[in-house]
């Protein structure tokens, strides 16, 4: 009987995926019963040890040998795991992370978002895509290479890190980093929690945009006064509040916070403006924002978003002048821009911008770098070629709007390793979202993509 080869070929690894499906749907249906969310308010904390749990003894059954859990400092348990290679060969780290965001007004959802349901080819559940279906892409990816391989004979390192308050965003993982360096030392990170630009195009994510959020409070009045005896000349703090919010985007929507650069350039895959508008759920007849294109606008340039006003409510309001008003704002800062500065020029933008000597306070909230990722190394390489043969595509590049604060504390503490974005979350899986889905192709191209890669890399070190 011929010898399993050590290097199989893309078809071998394709077929032990497409058997291991229904294993993987089984997994993600597991996982997805779980409510694992990393808030002790919103869901009772022996689901996340529970899920926690799980996911150390499904990586310990693929041969990830040493796997433990690993408290955080926010509290959280962080699954590590570990699988020597052989001498020389390079270490990957596969990251995901097991806890989900809530669920939300569960009355939006066609079908219990913690009952993982298949509808028209889709797979939908709470944490389906973001990010328990990246879990289950890096276990099936590991089983196909213990189906191919001869036993025992994985031919790079493997390292395992889940992490268990991703969604919360409180640092855990991050201060394990600093803290225990030697748990994520590779040579190349794939960070599971981003995904293609759309179904079926291999897709690596390459930039990150910051976080620079503020809480902008403006007052006017000791008191609410009668708006019919004093309206006219009393300041209308809710008024003052629209007049400076205002200022914050010229009349295209286009960011315009003194100080920031709105111009940059985006060189990655583009975002056709008719797939965003159909992502994003724009009505008909409504207008795109920015004078850019869509991927300089999401990927490259600075965005405000008003997150939240606190003023009198419709249903309850009285004829009364507001005294006060306030709004948190979000501003996403691209690779390039320093949060710290952009905070800077957003809290002296709103101070510069307060009308009628309204008195004006700003609550600086955390700030979050960007990240821009090093793409000339042999891990994006060997990526690169087993995204093409996984997917019969190209893989393209792509940014991503949101924050993920772990690749700049692994790119701090690791200078030299590759990190690499990649996932399941294409912009149908609605994350975040009621009626959160996967498509199940999307894992079983991935699964491949991720097996070819760690059974090529060996020798790139």
């Amino acid at each position: 009987m011929a010898e399993t080869p050590r290097i199989p070929t893309v078809d071998a690894l394709r077929s032990a995926v497409r058997s291991l499906m229904p294993r993987a749907r089984t997994d993600l249906a597991e996982l997805v019963s779980m409510r694992s969310i990393a808030d002790p308010r919103q869901a009772p904390p022996q689901e996340c040890a529970r899920a926690a749990g799980w996911v150390r003894d499904a990586f310990a059954a693929t041969g990830i040998g040493s796997v433990e859990l690993i408290e955080t400092s926010d509290g959280s348990s962080a699954v590590i795991g570990h699988r020597p290679g052989p001498a020389g060969a390079p270490t990957v780290l596969l990251y995901c992370h097991y806890d989900i965001q809530p669920a939300g007004d569960e009355r939006l959802w066609d079908s219990d978002p913690f009952t993982l349901t298949e509808r028209d080819g889709r797979w939908y559940g709470r944490g389906a895509a973001d990010c328990k279906g990246n879990l289950a892409v890096h276990l099936t990816a590991l089983r196909a290479l213990d189906d191919v391989l001869p036993a025992g004979e994985l031919p790079v390192g493997v390292r395992i890190v889940a992490e268990g308050s991703e969604e919360m965003g409180t640092g855990g993982l991050e201060d394990l980093v600093h803290r225990r360096p030697d748990l994520f030392e590779a040579d190349l990170i794939v960070v599971a929690d981003a995904g293609n630009v759309e179904v079926g195009v291999p897709t690596v994510t390459t930039t990150l945009r910051g976080i620079a959020n503020v809480v902008v409070r403006l007052e006017t009045l000791t008191g609410e006064v009668h708006s019919g005896m004093f309206g006219g000349a009393a300041p209308d703090a809710l008024t003052a509040l629209v007049t400076l919010l205002g200022t914050l985007h010229d009349d295209r929507g286009n960011t315009t916070v003194d100080g920031l650069d709105r111009d940059q350039p985006w060189s990655g895959a583009e975002y056709p403006a008719a797939r965003f508008r159909a992502d994003a759920g724009v009505l008909d007849g409504v207008e795109l924002v920015g004078s850019g294109t869509v991927a300089e606008q999401v990927w490259a340039r600075p965005a405000l978003t008003v997150l939240g006003i606190d003023c009198p409510p419709v249903v309850g309001s009285a004829a009364a002048i507001p005294p006060r008003a306030s709004a948190r704002l979000n501003l996403r800062v691209p690779p390039g821009m320093d949060p710290q500065g952009a905070q800077d020029a957003l809290v002296a933008h709103l101070h510069a911008h307060t009308p009628w000597g309204a008195r004006v306070t700003v609550e600086r909230e955390a700030t979050g770098a960007p990240f821009a990722a090093r793409t000339d190394g042999p891990g994006y390489r060997a990526l690169a070629a087993a995204m093409a043969e996984a997917f019969g595509a190209p893989m393209v590049a792509s940014g991503q709007g949101g924050s993920i604060p772990l690749c700049n504390a692994l790119a701090e503490r690791f200078p030299d390793a590759e990190i690499a974005l990649i996932g399941v979350e294409e912009p149908q899986c609605r994350i975040h979202a009621p009626n959160e889905s996967v498509d199940p192709a999307e894992i079983e191209r991935l699964a491949v993509a991720e097996a070819l890669l760690l059974a090529r890399l060996t020798g790139q070190k």
